[in-house]
């Protein structure tokens, strides 16, 4: 389906677009529940331990001697029962423990935790389209068009969003901070390029980076193709990662808040090109390119709060 502007037609919507899977995932097993010291208990608190109230409570009791620690229930079971801990809570495939759950001494343990995790790919969750721009129900957006997902071990995965990549078009190139900068929410924290046109992009979030995601740096246009997923920007390290995300607008407001930056696009292009179709098409992949009158300064100003 295309959008009119007088005699002038651009493929910058299309019909009848695919419904991504629904794969919402809720928390997974606590290790006190796998190995068998308790009866029920889901993590709620994305597997970062050391942080863990639960963890630290069940320690006392275990320092008092009224139960016995996991790692201690663990170490009874025969060789090929005693499983790493992120097998136990399904991070990784089966993987036995080499080191008598001395977790601390474990090289595996501090790669997995410090690079494995930070690259692994986001799970796929459930997805509300709103005219052609995904918005996934996992996330928090802020209004510069970037969100963050706090992740399994402790910290927030960053990126930007479907709607700011296809307003924009293809990039060429992310200006992405390194690893050991810390970031600050409402302020600029790196930048884009699309050939001669930049744009800085403000940060959703406070918090020290601690991995950049290789493949974006390499090609900047894994990004535009899948904002959600592969295209991830950085991971970020904050002590409380409740509050860090508090100031963000949750999927329920993220939803109603692309429906009225959808109504503010389709406002600049009426006032740039004339009329719009009123066919209740979807809006595509690069609308700048399509419609340059629009002007990269005003999009970057209106949507991106910068310039």
């Amino acid at each position: 389906m295309q959008h009119q502007t007088g005699s002038q037609k651009t493929q910058t919507r299309q019909s009848n677009p695919q419904r991504p899977r629904k794969d919402r995932c809720e928390g997974g097993p606590c290790l006190w529940m796998q190995a068998g010291v308790v009866s029920r208990k889901t993590c709620n608190h994305h597997f970062d331990c050391n942080s863990c109230r639960y963890d630290k409570g069940m320690q006392k009791q275990v320092d008092k001697g009224r139960l016995q620690s996991w790692q201690n229930v663990m170490r009874k079971r025969s060789g090929l029962n005693r499983i790493c801990r992120h097998s136990l809570t399904g991070r990784i495939p089966s993987r036995i423990c080499a080191y008598d759950y001395r977790c601390n001494d474990c090289d595996f343990d501090q790669f997995f935790e410090d690079i494995w995790s930070h690259r692994t790919r986001s799970r796929i969750p459930e997805i509300e389209n709103v005219k052609g721009f995904n918005v996934p129900r996992d996330r928090y957006f802020h209004e510069g068009h970037t969100w963050a997902r706090i992740e399994d071990g402790g910290f927030l995965r960053v990126g930007l969003d479907d709607f700011s990549l296809k307003t924009l078009g293809q990039l060429s190139a992310l200006d992405l901070p390194l690893m050991g900068k810390e970031l600050v929410c409402g302020e600029a924290g790196w930048g884009l390029k699309r050939k001669d046109d930049t744009a800085d992009v403000l940060s959703p979030v406070n918090g020290v980076i601690v991995d950049v995601n290789p493949k974006v740096r390499e090609a900047a246009g894994t990004a535009n193709q899948d904002p959600y997923g592969e295209g991830w920007l950085f991971t970020v390290h904050h002590p409380d990662l409740k509050s860090a995300v508090a100031p963000l607008m949750n999927d329920e407001a993220g939803i109603e808040w692309t429906h009225s930056e959808v109504q503010t696009l389709e406002n600049l292009i009426e006032q740039t090109c004339g009329p719009m179709a009123t066919d209740g098409g979807y809006f595509t992949h690069d609308i700048f390119g399509n419609l340059p009158d629009l002007g990269w300064d005003r999009l970057v100003r209106t949507f991106l709060k910068t310039g």
